[in-house]
């Protein structure tokens, strides 16, 4: 037993103190909680998708090559002699290296490249070796009459990445709340401990009065039984806050990343900023801010470029590939690029449905029924997100007033019940009455530390849609450089 006793004592010693005020809690659930690095890296995802749509517009050095390519298959070559096709075995033997510079075109979804290509032939069958070499050449291949993925990327990519930036200052003001639910979570719980501990106190002392007067005689047994229920109630209610306190606190340390060594002791805000917000204001930033009004017009772009596609493919496609260029080969690697000759081929590909039962048509159909869709949920959409952001505005505004009662409220629960106490002290009253100011001392001390989680809520949920800072006067921003640290 004094083993167990010691090794408490010693863990409690070791454990860490961190006496927090919001501003700080805020602050670490910002910097180290795990929501906060979900936050981080989903930001991260989509930062690279977006580097790699910008890829796609610049300019790429590629060098492929085979080596070796062995081939002893039957070949077919031309006989000029015989003026037909003859098949011939091999016995071949090349290296083949190419270099290339190709561009994607982002206004017709085409591609032009420079290109460079050198093979080594080898042929054991016939005993020689020559090189042929195409020092440059410069294609295009552009698609006519077809979507251009490229056009519309170049549409939505860009929102999607702005889109991410807003959704990531969005998330974070969403850290915050749930750092306030768990930083009043626990201050409530932190009350419950004090009040338990404060009702113990006093039920102990009534109880001991309560004795002494039963035995004089000035109280009757059931009121000596109810002030004994009390105590056992009082008892049996601090156990359970300090558990609850217990567990709060697990949770706290949990979202901020502490480990078990840390102890959490909150200081509980005792002032609000002096603020009131326009709805007016609010709807303005949050159009110009929030992710969700970005995501709306993400969706309708994406419709929109789904009816281009089902209507570019429902017609007629073609494809242009052309190509000029300088061609030579000889046995010599130097004279295999001293005289080069032009070359030069040009290529149209069409597809055109002729009878595809009203495949294409249908498709179209479909892709332009979804784009109304689109446009019908997302003014819906927007429509009700202006109507809950009036809400909002609304109780936010409500709330500083809601504070102030509730702190009056609660100092003049206090001070009732500390004039019923002695009331009953000195006889005058009956333990029924200090009962009931005893629960409303509990109720209102309680109401006033919710009070402030509302207030604190609703100003949170309010930057979280606007993604303004109203206190500073600023939109929210950060230095995202920094999220790849």
């Amino acid at each position: 037993m004094i083993g167990v006793l010691l090794f408490s004592l010693n863990k409690t010693e070791a454990q860490e103190v961190r006496r927090l005020t919001l501003d700080e809690v805020l602050r670490l659930a910002e910097d180290q909680s795990p929501n906060a690095f979900m936050a981080k890296h989903r930001f991260r995802a989509s930062y690279w998708r977006y580097r790699t749509f910008v890829a796609e517009y610049r300019p790429s050095l590629t060098l492929t090559g085979t080596t070796p390519f062995y081939s002893t298959a039957f070949e077919r070559v031309w006989n000029s002699v015989l003026e037909r096709w003859d098949y011939k075995s091999t016995n071949v033997l090349r290296n083949i290296g190419s270099l290339s510079l190709s561009q994607n075109i982002g206004l017709t979804g085409g591609t032009i490249s420079l290109n460079s290509d050198l093979t080594l032939e080898n042929d054991f069958e016939n005993d020689t070796r020559k090189y042929i070499s195409a020092p440059i050449s410069i294609g295009l291949n552009q698609p006519l009459f077809r979507y251009n993925s490229l056009r519309w990327q170049k549409k939505t990519e860009p929102l999607e990445y702005e889109a991410a930036k807003k959704t990531f200052l969005s998330n974070i003001e969403n850290v915050h709340r749930q750092a306030i639910m768990n930083f009043f979570s626990l201050a409530l719980a932190q009350i419950n401990v004090q009040i338990a501990e404060m009702n113990y106190s006093n039920a102990d002392t009534l109880w001991q009065i309560a004795r002494g007067r039963y035995e004089l005689g000035t109280i009757a047994e059931d009121e000596l039984l109810q002030m004994q229920l009390s105590w056992l109630n009082a008892e049996t209610e601090r156990k359970s806050a300090e558990m609850n306190l217990r567990d709060r606190e697990i949770r706290l340390k949990s979202f901020l990343g502490f480990n078990e060594t840390v102890r959490i002791e909150l200081i509980i805000p005792s002032e609000i900023p002096d603020l009131q917000v326009s709805v007016q204001e609010v709807l303005d930033m949050a159009l110009a801010n929030n992710p969700e009004i970005l995501e709306q017009q993400l969706t309708l772009l994406q419709a929109q470029s789904s009816v281009a596609q089902a209507k570019a493919e429902k017609g007629l496609n073609a494809n242009l590939i052309a190509s000029f260029g300088l061609r030579d080969q000889d046995s010599d690697f130097g004279l295999a690029y001293s005289q080069s000759n032009q070359q030069q081929n040009i290529r149209i590909g069409i597809t055109l449905p002729i009878l595809d039962w009203g495949l294409g048509r249908g498709r179209y159909k479909m892709a332009q029924s979804s784009l109304e869709l689109a446009q019908v949920q997302s003014n819906q959409a927007i429509t009700d997100f202006q109507q809950n952001l009036f809400l909002d505005v609304e109780q936010f505004n409500l709330q500083a007033e809601q504070v102030a009662i509730a702190a009056k409220s609660d100092t003049v629960a206090q001070k009732m019940f500390e004039v019923t106490k002695q009331r009953f002290l000195i006889g005058k009253i009956a333990v029924l009455e200090l009962n009931n100011a005893d629960t409303k001392k509990d109720q209102n001390k309680r109401a006033y530390i919710q009070s402030l989680q509302n207030y604190w809520n609703y100003f949170y949920n309010l930057r979280e849609l606007a993604l303004y800072d109203f206190v500073a006067r600023k939109p929210l921003e950060t230095d995202f450089e920094k999220l790849f640290e």
